[in-house]
């Protein structure tokens, strides 16, 4: 075979290469596809995190994350034109979270997941939706000064538990015991029936578990902060037009400022968004 012939050879196979790489890329493509045969899209929801994703009074999905993915399905609907996409909402729980959006059970999950380096090697993720970060809840008269001899609760697998474990190492604390529970109710009915003296999780959440409590008056939150907390939906690696749709969604709700309506039904008894969460409403608002 010819020189030239065999470089020709060689630069059709790269081509076909290259080709078939920027289409597994764009698998968004064939999620937005499915949306639109279907005219239906998945949904996933955590049970139990409040005010994020929960189960409401009235057996449905409620909670700020929630209100966002109804929107972004509100508009994915419309640039589709499928003004009555059906939404289908699926339960998820932490340990099934990542795996539902990876087989494709979920195209979007609307919970209260972080966006690490780490969990990006494996799923992508949206415009940023909150920021929060780690902190402790407990009952009134519980210490939370210093950490030595506290029996602390914290979901296993989580980032909490992990910057938990990092913070203890920097800063030995005496006797301190981690108890793992399965969910935040789990966790605030630890520090309820005295199994754990306090409990870890996002500030946030923390909030939403006092507020919901049956007396809320019996519960303190520590000040301290011991992470940085990103919230954001998570959806299938490479999903970029679906992703790229996810965000268009996001951006505009942001810019329109009704995102303001959705932060005061879930967090108005906390007050206004304070400059952080104001900051990142401007950054994620990107142009069209």
């Amino acid at each position: 075979m010819k020189r030239s012939s065999i470089l020709s050879t060689i630069l059709v196979a790269l081509l076909l290469s290259g080709c078939a790489s920027m289409s597994g890329a764009g698998g968004g493509k064939g999620t937005l596809d499915r949306i639109k045969a279907s005219k239906s899209i998945a949904l996933g929801y955590r049970q139990s995190s409040v005010p994020f994703s929960a189960v409401g009074a009235d057996g449905k999905p409620a909670g700020y994350s929630i209100d966002l993915c109804t929107q972004v399905a509100k508009d994915i609907g419309s640039d589709l034109g499928i003004p009555d996409l059906a939404i289908k909402w699926v339960p998820v729980s932490v340990e099934s979270r990542m795996a539902a959006v990876r087989d494709g059970t979920i195209d979007l999950e609307c919970g209260s997941t972080t966006n690490t380096l780490s969990r990006q090697a494996e799923v992508d993720f949206s415009l940023t939706t909150f920021i929060t970060g780690g902190s402790l809840l407990s009952l009134r008269g519980t210490s939370l000064t210093e950490l030595a001899g506290l029996r602390i609760a914290v979901i296993p697998g989580t980032t909490t538990e992990r910057v938990l474990k990092e913070a203890l190492d920097k800063a030995p604390a005496a006797d301190v015991r981690l108890v793992p529970v399965k969910d935040h109710v789990d966790g605030r009915t630890a520090i309820e029936n005295r199994t754990a003296d306090a409990y870890a999780s996002d500030r946030d959440i923390l909030i939403g578990l006092a507020l919901t409590a049956a007396d809320p008056r019996r519960f303190i939150l520590a000040e301290r902060y011991f992470s940085y907390e990103p919230y954001a939906l998570m959806l299938r690696r490479g999903d970029l037009d679906f992703r790229l749709a996810v965000n268009r969604s996001l951006a505009r709700f942001y810019r329109s400022g009704q995102i303001l309506t959705v932060y005061s039904r879930w967090f108005g008894a906390l007050g206004d968004p304070n400059a952080l969460i104001i900051a990142m409403y401007a950054i994620e608002g990107l142009p069209d």
